[in-house]
């Protein structure tokens, strides 16, 4: 399987590529922002663009689309691929998304106003519910949607692969159905906005070492409602953690069989929420054995990745292997000091073979 990393800004856009033994296969999880399919201002044409245009020269599809969740930058790129390409639904067999419609029909609820339109107390530039509304409709209007809602503990064959759900269970669909009042104030969207790396690694982990640190979680509800995951196929495993929250997937690994005597081995783990500090703690990174965590962000908007969650990933992990999409990120998250204490492996990636 080839995964390629596609620049999506300080967001998120991934598409995998195989042969199932039959036939050739595509999945293309998030589209990243505007521009990781086409800038209006520049007139570039992005990433995402490009892979799409590349399927659809050489007669394929997309088999399976996924929007893990509705913050901008995992939605925008397909939107826009939308508005500019009026025959984009005719190369989309499958999608998966949980839009509001889809959970409160789910728990047989009337769905929340807050889902229906855009209030004005969505101000925040990240917040995508018009763009959930906007990609929603065509979906049903193009009809390329089963209206399949994606749940924690489910298990799918898709594809000539497997894929395991470990988010998001209903606690987390029934807060975004009924509770999704963020405001620009909310933690979740300021945690990230100072960056972290003037700090050593040697001193973030000295400090989280100590008996009286405590990991404080994310509580963004669109973070907490992604759609994450576990592929498996030819007997290797992959894991994307989109924007998820830890604990709860730490949770359901254990409710897999998975611990830390009997970790999860995978080949790449998308590292969640593109490192922030808040979506990626030691129990998680304890679980889960790999030696490639893929990094998604250019770093714009809230200076992600926190450099604490990498230092967290190299106290458990000293061989982890970095891999960025951007190469001043690379480049610049890392010090010399952290170079002399550490063996740092940090790489531009485009694209993984397994």
């Amino acid at each position: 399987m080839k995964i390629k990393f596609l620049q999506a800004g300080n967001g998120d856009s991934f598409l995998l590529s195989y042969n199932d033994g039959t036939k050739n296969r595509n999945i293309l999880i998030d589209g990243g922002i505007t521009d990781t399919y086409y800038s209006q201002n520049t007139g570039n044409e992005g990433d995402l663009k490009t892979e799409l245009d590349t399927i659809k020269n050489n007669g394929k599809s997309l088999d399976l689309l996924i929007l893990t969740h509705i913050d901008n930058d995992h939605i925008c790129g397909f939107l826009k691929w939308f508005e500019i390409d009026s025959e984009a639904h005719s190369n989309i067999k499958n999608v998966w998304f949980n839009s509001g419609k889809l959970i409160a029909e789910y728990f047989n609820e009337q769905e929340n106003d807050d889902l229906k339109i855009g209030l004005k107390i969505f101000s925040d530039s990240q917040t995508g519910v018009h763009e959930a509304i906007k990609f929603e409709d065509y979906l049903i209007d193009k009809e390329i949607w089963d209206k399949k809602i994606i749940i924690q503990g489910q298990e799918y064959e898709e594809c000539g692969m497997k894929i395991q759900i470990l988010s998001p269970n209903e606690t987390q669909l029934k807060r975004l159905l009924k509770e999704y009042k963020e405001k620009t104030g909310d933690p979740a969207y300021t945690v990230g906005r100072g960056k972290d790396w003037n700090k050593d690694i040697k001193d973030f982990i000295e400090e989280e070492n100590r008996p009286d640190f405590k990991f404080n979680q994310d509580s963004s509800v669109k973070n907490g409602s992604s759609i994450s995951f576990i592929l498996t196929l030819n007997d290797k495993f992959f894991l994307f953690l989109a924007d998820s929250h830890p604990k709860g997937i730490v949770t359901q690994l254990k409710t897999l069989g998975y611990s830390k005597e009997n970790p999860l081995e995978v080949e790449v783990m998308k590292v969640s929420h593109h490192g922030s500090k808040s979506n990626t703690n030691k129990e998680l990174l304890e679980i889960v054995k790999t030696e490639n965590y893929i990094i998604s962000t250019d770093s714009s908007g809230h200076n992600h990745p926190n450099k604490r969650t990498l230092a967290r990933i190299l106290n458990v992990n000293p061989n982890a292997i970095f891999h960025f999409n951007y190469e001043h990120v690379r480049n610049e998250v890392f010090s010399a000091q952290d170079r002399q204490d550490f063996q740092i492996k940090a790489r531009i990636t485009k694209e993984l073979n397994f």
